[in-house]
């Protein structure tokens, strides 16, 4: 695996290409549009709406809360998961900040 040289790059631009790589698998896709709703989720319960070992699905949550697209708190003996708002305004941020500047632009290749 190839080193990324992410000190070459902006912090927010790092941030990024985090919250990307985890938005990367279309199971990760299909966990945030479940997340997106019901207010809270049991992994158990993401488990019951996936069509995926109940493992997969816990590394897949694991991914989305380490890029912080998603919080988990513990109730109990289970852990119940939602989107981070924060993160998912980032992305928006960006991606309204892209669409400007191509608005903006009088010719395209």
């Amino acid at each position: 695996m190839g080193a990324t040289k992410a000190e070459y790059f902006t912090e927010g631009q790092n941030e990024l290409a985090r919250l990307a790589k985890a938005l990367g698998h279309p199971a990760r896709i299909a966990i945030l549009d479940y997340l997106s709703t019901v207010d809270t989720c049991i992994c158990g319960d993401i488990v019951n709406e996936l069509p995926l070992a109940q493992p997969t699905v816990s590394q897949h949550l694991k991914e989305l809360k380490n890029a912080g697209l998603i919080k988990g708190t513990i109730e109990g003996n289970a852990i119940c998961y939602c989107i981070d708002e924060t993160a998912l305004q980032h992305l928006n941020d960006y991606i309204a900040h892209i669409s400007e500047r191509i608005s903006q632009r009088t010719t395209c290749c």
